[in-house]
């Protein structure tokens, strides 16, 4: 992508409080959207340009408004034209969850508990105003792994089982999510900013939550504690797994639950990283891949996958199983 400016970007800023800021460009993320540090007066903001067609800010600023509004932290709203994708937000900074553990290990197991406390809060309220997180979501999402996957790894599968496999998996989880929870869809350590780094109860930032649904608490703990950017040990998850269940005491099903979401939001990344890959150019996601995969093959051992993992004996080789947790080759 080009480090040019984008066009209209001085012409939305002179509207602003931000005419004439500094405007560094910033490392983009998988999306079309484009980021930007403004400084002016030893202040400083973020410009996010989410461009229609491939784009739409409004779900953004929607649900940061809610988010605020309910006591979670989501950066402000400082200003925007949805019409030409343009938003300027609070500066959360630059201490991502993922860089703090990096640099400070031993803090892993309190950072990550901090996270799970956030998630309790925004699981103690009223769902927001969001679509659901229905069987329709689930399906399409979980059809990119054999819209995208198989056919780059040439297998001949049967498609009609695939879904009937995951209709069956799934059901039993739908009438358990309501009136349900918002559900951020993208929670994991890169996308939680330590605004107070350091602190013992430092406050957490939430980013990237535009296409948030009401759906089942489980789904942002699977996208926390089985990360596909990160690894996440096994005794990790299982301590802020527990955590969880004291602090919001979810019903006897939950274990299942967790592992039926968790087998279905790992086989969409994979489909995701694959269609970035062979659409978009972006390789550098497919090694990501067999540490997702490895998540899922957990997952699908779960007598509550039995339906779906019983379909990847049948279609899915073993050899591709276990080569590298079933990297692209």
């Amino acid at each position: 992508m080009s480090d040019a400016l984008p066009e209209g970007i001085h012409q939305f800023l002179g509207d602003t409080d931000w005419k004439g800021a500094e405007i560094a460009p910033l490392v983009g993320d998988a999306s079309f959207r484009r980021y930007f540090r403004l400084r002016m007066g030893g202040k400083s903001a973020l410009l996010m340009h989410a461009p229609p067609p491939h784009e739409d800010p409004a779900p953004f600023i929607h649900v940061a408004r809610w988010l605020d509004e309910n006591g979670m932290r989501a950066p402000h709203i400082l200003a925007h034209n949805s019409a030409e994708g343009w938003v300027l937000i609070e500066d959360f900074g630059d201490q991502r969850m993922r860089e703090w553990i990096d640099e400070h290990p031993g803090d892993e197991h309190h950072v990550y508990a901090q996270a799970i406390d956030a998630l309790v809060r925004l699981h103690r309220l009223p769902p927001g105003p969001f679509d659901p997180y229905d069987m329709e979501v689930y399906r399409r999402e979980v059809d990119l792994f054999t819209e995208w996957y198989c056919p780059a790894m040439r297998l001949n599968i049967d498609t009609a089982g695939w879904r009937a496999a995951w209709d069956e998996a799934l059901a039993p989880l739908l009438g358990r999510q309501a009136p349900g929870v918002t559900v951020l869809r993208d929670y994991h350590a890169e996308n939680i900013m330590l605004l107070e780094p350091g602190r013992l109860a430092g406050a957490q930032g939430l980013i990237d939550f535009q296409d948030a649904l009401v759906g089942h608490p489980a789904y942002d703990l699977v996208s926390l504690l089985q990360d596909a950017r990160r690894d996440v040990s096994e005794a990790l998850e299982h301590d802020m797994l527990c955590r969880y269940r004291a602090a919001a005491d979810p019903d006897d099903h939950f274990e299942a639950d967790y592992a039926r979401l968790g087998a279905q939001r790992n086989v969409k990344i994979v489909g995701i990283f694959t269609r970035l890959w062979k659409r978009d150019g972006k390789d550098r996601y497919l090694s990501m891949i067999p540490r997702v995969w490895t998540a899922m093959e957990r997952d699908l051992s779960h007598e509550a996958m039995a339906p779906v993992a019983r379909w990847f004996a049948d279609n899915i080789p073993q050899q591709i199983r276990d080569a590298a947790g079933g990297k692209v080759q």
